[in-house]
């Protein structure tokens, strides 16, 4: 005879009713949304595979909108018009894309807008980056974003960029990807030699300056000429590129992990790879935007972004006005009254998803979050109500009545979301693009997965975790 199962106290209900416990939310899937999960995480292991630079992201946005049924913002620049239900992308210097719906209601009346950043920790070379030593070739790198430079030695590298040429023209390198691409390597001391190495701080062990990739090791085939090495990788780029050595001086080259994005675990429910800060969620933002099936009430817009790994400067980070920009064409193309108010009452009016990652707590690291108010991997998107650093230096800071509608939407949708911050108060920290949309005196709130190992060359995220920052996204842009 079976017990009956034991009436809960009124403690028990009353915890029930009045606390809150953030669950895993593979627990809550229907076999709908298991199906979905899986579909949507193959998708983006492809994406994150064949996106390993800030270029190539743009490039693979770009040719997803077009099935999509997106057009370029010139195309319309000459119809002279945008209606209501019109998709449309914007490319800016090739590094960062904006892609918009337009709404039913005026632009006036502001915007739904997810933004990401499409740059990731990495190192480039720098403008004079050849030399030989030891008989041996090497290209020197200055690293780009926060690093722990010891993740990067003795892994095999590819090679992405852009090199302009003397005469002007544009050639585009990716080498290391395909199998039978040779890798390219930094290396190490081994252990029997690294006693002084060892004893060093392990922001010492490495050094900026030390971070030198080994390109060959075979001379030139002529007796006795100096730098027979270093000649024979020239000639190498020469035959196979038409590079000169100057043409470093004009080139993007960019060094990232080679291989591809894996499912991670005997269940797969993690995926592994580089760069998924922050394109995790440019994919999620990406795919919520291209699944819009109807005419949104108001304006829909999707940023990726450049530079946010080093401040959002230049010319394709956040800081840049080529956003501004584009949201003023919009605006002129859809023949809105007094242009010049429509724009900051737009941007004003707005509503915006700052859609970035954050560090979730690793079992094997522990106190560096405070467990009750730390994000945890596979619990969901991960709402921040501020980011920064020691007293919320360089935060956004969301209101009240934003992070209340924010939930409220999520849950009527069915969205699993948890809150979250990174680290512990004077540990942790760190910035996303959200105070610089923030200046224009929107609404913004960070929102994004937890990862592990993040900023290594192989960071984890949970796919059911990914599943919801694309579900949210989604309703957001509703």
């Amino acid at each position: 005879m079976k017990n009956k199962e034991k009436e809960k106290s009124p403690g028990t209900l009353l915890q029930e009713q009045l606390g809150k416990k953030w669950e895993l939310a593979w627990k809550d899937l229907s076999t709908e949304e298991f199906v979905k999960v899986k579909e949507i995480s193959d998708d983006y292991i492809r994406f994150l595979t064949a996106g390993k630079t800030e270029r190539q992201c743009v490039t693979l946005s770009v040719d997803l909108a077009e099935k999509a049924g997106f057009k370029p913002l010139d195309s319309f620049s000459e119809a002279g018009k945008i209606s209501s239900g019109d998709k449309l992308y914007t490319v800016h210097k090739n590094k960062t894309v904006i892609f918009f719906v337009a709404g039913r209601k005026s632009i006036e009346e502001g915007m739904a807008i997810v933004g990401a950043h499409i740059d990731s920790p990495r190192l480039d070379l720098k403008p004079s980056p050849l030399y030989e030593s030891d008989d041996m070739a090497f290209f020197k790198t200055h690293y780009y974003g926060g690093i722990k430079k010891y993740h990067w030695v003795t892994i095999p590298l590819a090679m992405h960029g852009t090199v302009v040429k003397k005469d002007g023209e544009t050639i585009n390198v990716s080498i290391g990807e395909a199998p039978e691409d040779p890798v390219f390597c930094i290396t190490d001391l081994l252990p029997h030699l690294s006693q002084e190495q060892n004893t060093k701080k392990m922001t010492e062990g490495i050094t900026g300056e030390g971070l030198n990739i080994i390109v060959g090791s075979q001379p030139y085939p002529e007796k006795d000429l100096k730098d027979g090495v270093k000649l024979n990788i020239l000639n190498h780029l020469y035959t196979k590129y038409g590079m000169v050595e100057e043409d470093f001086a004009t080139a993007e080259l960019e060094v990232v992990p080679a291989g591809a994005a894996r499912n991670v675990g005997f269940d797969e429910s993690l995926i592994g790879g580089y760069g998924q800060d922050d394109r995790i969620c440019a994919y999620t933002a990406l795919r919520a935007i291209l699944d819009q099936e109807t005419i949104p009430e108001r304006t829909l817009c999707v940023i990726l972004a450049d530079k946010e790994e080093i401040g959002s400067v230049g010319n394709t980070g956040m800081h840049s006005r080529f956003f501004e920009g584009a949201v003023a064409e919009l605006i002129d193309l859809m023949a809105v009254k007094k242009p010049e108010i429509a724009i900051r009452r737009c941007l004003m009016r707005s509503e915006m998803l700052s859609a970035d990652v954050t560090a979730g707590v690793d079992p094997n690291y522990t106190g560096t979050h405070d467990k009750g108010n730390a994000p945890y991997i596979g619990k969901g998107m991960v709402l921040s109500k501020y980011g920064g650093a020691r007293g919320k230096s360089g935060s956004n800071d969301a209101h009240a009545e934003f992070m209340g509608k924010m939930r409220q939407t999520l849950e009527t949708a069915g969205v699993i979301w948890q809150m979250g911050e990174l680290g512990r108060v004077d540990l942790g920290g760190g910035g996303t693009i959200a105070h610089i949309l923030a200046e224009y005196g929107m609404d913004v709130l960070d929102c994004g997965p937890a990862l592990l190992s993040m900023h290594s060359p192989f960071e984890l995220a949970s796919k059911v975790d990914l599943y919801m920052c694309y579900k949210g996204y989604k309703t957001f842009l509703a």
